[in-house]
């Protein structure tokens, strides 16, 4: 076994994502860490299409990030493991999959516009993950700049405790630079040199009253973070001026890592203006995979707890969190290691899957590029070659220890279309094409329609399947015909019901005979379907209760009214009876499929149509419209506030009926307004819909 290099010692290394809203400068940011840490020796620009990390065509033609790319950097003394996130509501299952294998994250927001609905998004990601965050407010070169209304903009609409260290010198055009409320230094960027140097001067005579209250407010608020540091209190309350950096620092630091307080920094990425602060400030206050403390894991025999010391000597643990398929080396799984050393050739356990996979080759990746490794140490972030049952959110773990680290969960898609090859010779292709994307996006789902023999595919969104479509063209080169976008309604009952069904066939040689009866009942709604036995005294064999079911599982997998599958149903298998010699399981899995769809249709069945959240933001002068509008499209609006000659409105809105908005809302607002949209809930369509549904 080999030994960590020196310069990636465990205490220095940080796993960090860079998330915002779509459009804040997050992919720029990323640019210019690359660049200033000699990663890249030009920089590229996401408008000209040349950026780095966004590789695929794609993202370079639409300037959009659609694949959290991964990348390391050296600043200082530590080995910074970049996970880029893309920004855009459709790709939610990339921030949230980048955000599981985080430990600590920089949320940049525009200064222009503060928090973002996005922003808001993958903020509330981040806290269900407990991943700590610092916010750049980027773009203070932008007309309209303002930081702290930024800053209160995060407080009331994240709830963050959102604390400036910096305060910007100049905004707007005349952006030049920050002052470091922790040095009470000013740090001037140089236009000529591409703000590769800054120079560091006194504080510019009309902000030092400012800073001066900014930076006694930081200290009081640092004096809360650790209770049990009386030093540090009692040097806030009687001589600040004692107060050492590094004291200010490691209190920082730990108000970080442990969630306490989220630091503010400022800068423009692409004026190059605060970047080596933002490295300086990651490298100080982000937590080392050691401070993210032990793993937690079940044992995968027993399910009991178990803990994990994130160390190189170690069992191994890791989790894939990424699966993309590269047109050099064909399928690279990107894992995190958690605790252990994940080792070239070495066998593996997919516990979650409870199959074996051999790494037959490990690469260390930068964006589209590659190195070879033979191995890979804790905290790392591997792309391992060879695992071919491995999937998104799966554990992997050394043959001795069995366990299995959280598993993800994946919303459902709410949006189909059918799609079929343009010629014969695009068939083979397409099936390919489909089982690589499938395998690489968990919220991408093809299935086979058994009444029309069509492909369909479903997913989160419009852009979603549309960028999926447009993928399968450049990447896997193949021709296809896409029908128009569908929603996925969902089928439920509303009443409880029973029924007693038979399945008797004689036709010469042996009979088949099953007998069963459920009762089935209406579940909490979002709770999906329950399936339980109450079967006593042996009246169905107990080896026929698994077939049984199987086919109640089949039999909600299509309802009754339009064959949408079933939800949020409880069905208990209540009694029946069997023949010696007729009963087989077969016979009692059509049976039990038969029962359930004979119950279902006794339980006034309805359809659900999925409800979307959208936020939009709009000027005033077009709010009467854009609300008209979306009243026509059966939304009801939620609330909405007033913010900077803006107004910003949450409504829910039938997805059905949301065909086509940007377009219109483009039309309406003179191309000013925007929106995000996301699945909310499912909810019941109107009796007349429900009749036109069941007619197609």
């Amino acid at each position: 076994m080999g030994t960590r290099p020196e310069q990636d010692k465990l205490k220095n290394v940080r796993n960090i994502g860079i998330m915002a809203h779509i459009d804040a400068g997050k992919t720029t940011c990323t640019e210019r860490i690359l660049y200033y840490s000699g990663r890249l020796h030009r920089i590229g620009e996401v408008h000209e299409g040349a950026a780095t990390m966004d590789y695929m065509e794609q993202e370079q033609e639409r300037g959009i990030t659609i694949t959290s790319a991964a990348t390391t950097v050296y600043w200082k003394d530590c080995k910074i493991n970049i996970i880029d996130t893309p920004g855009h509501v459709d790709f939610t299952v990339e921030v949230e999959r980048s955000l599981r294998v985080l430990d600590g994250s920089v949320a940049v927001f525009s200064a222009v516009d503060g928090v973002q609905p996005q922003s808001e998004t993958v903020w509330r990601q981040a806290e269900r993950y407990g991943v700590p965050r610092i916010a750049f407010i980027n773009k203070m070169d932008r007309v309209g700049a303002d930081y702290f209304f930024c800053i209160d903009s995060m407080k009331e609409k994240l709830g963050a405790n959102a604390i400036p260290v910096q305060h910007p010198i100049g905004a707007e055009n005349d952006f030049l630079g920050m002052v470091d409320l922790i040095a009470m230094k000013a740090y001037l960027f140089k236009d000529e040199t591409m703000g590769a140097e800054y120079t560091v001067e006194e504080i510019p005579a009309d902000l030092k009253d400012k800073c001066d209250e900014l930076r006694a407010q930081l200290l009081e608020e640092l004096a809360t973070v650790d209770e049990s540091n009386e030093v540090f209190m009692m040097k806030v309350l009687e001589d600040p001026d004692s107060l050492t950096e590094d004291e200010i620092h490691d209190v920082i630091r730990q108000g970080v890592c442990t969630n306490k307080i989220n630091p503010v920094l400022c800068g423009t990425a692409f004026k190059n203006k605060g970047i080596q602060p933002l490295l300086d400030a990651i490298t100080r206050w982000m937590p080392s995979p050691i401070e993210r403390g032990e793993i937690k894991g079940f044992d995968a025999k027993t399910d009991e707890e178990m803990m994990l010391k994130p160390a190189d000597d170690s069992p191994l643990a890791a989790l894939a969190f990424k699966v993309i398929t590269d047109p050099y080396v064909g399928r690279l799984t990107f894992v995190r290691v958690y605790s252990g050393t994940l080792t070239k050739g070495m066998t593996l356990i997919n516990t979650t899957k409870g199959k074996k996979e051999r790494v037959s080759r490990l690469l260390e990746m930068h964006a589209n590029q590659r190195k070879d490794r033979d191995e890979f140490f804790t905290g790392d972030i591997a792309a391992c070659i060879g695992l071919k049952q491995t999937t998104t959110g799966d554990t992997l773990c050394a043959e001795n220890t069995p366990l299995i680290l959280e598993k993800m969960e994946f919303p459902e898609p709410v949006i189909s279309m059918a799609i079929e090859p343009k010629s014969k010779g695009d068939r083979e292709k397409l099936s390919v094409a489909l089982g690589s994307l499938s395998e690489e996006d968990p919220t991408f789902r093809v299935q086979t329609d058994e009444e029309t023999g069509q492909t369909i595919i479903s997913g989160m969104g419009e852009l979603h399947l549309e960028i999926l479509k447009d993928r399968m063209l450049r990447e896997f080169k193949v021709e296809a015909n896409v029908g128009k976008p569908h929603v996925s309604y969902k089928e439920t009952i509303t009443t409880a019901g029973k029924t007693d069904t038979k399945f008797v066939k004689q036709s010469g040689g042996r009979g088949q005979y099953a007998h069963v009866c459920l009762e089935i009942e209406p579940n909490e709604p979002g709770k999906g379907n329950e399936v339980v036995s109450k079967i006593v005294g042996g009246v169905i064999p107990k080896e026929y209760i698994p077939a049984c079911i199987k086919g109640v599982e089949e039999g909600l997998s299509t309802g009754v009214l339009a064959g949408y599958s079933i939800v949020d149903t409880k069905v208990s298998i209540v009694f029946g009876s069997y023949h010696e010699v007729d009963s087989n399981e077969m016979a009692f899995k059509i049976c039990a499929s038969m029962a359930i769809k004979d119950a279902a249709k006794k339980s006034s069945p309805v359809i659900l149509e999925p409800i979307m959240k959208v936020v939009v933001t709009t000027p005033e002068d077009f709010l009467g419209d854009v609300m008209g509008d979306i009243n026509r499209r059966r939304g009801k609006i939620m609330n909405q506030k007033n913010e900077r000659n803006v107004v910003i409105f949450e409504a829910e809105v039938p997805l059905s009926e949301m065909f086509g908005y940007s377009t219109s809302l483009r039309s309406l607002s003179s191309g000013r307004a925007t929106y995000t949209m996301e699945p909310s809930t499912f909810e019941r369509v109107p009796a007349k819909i429900q009749e036109e549904i069941m007619k197609k």
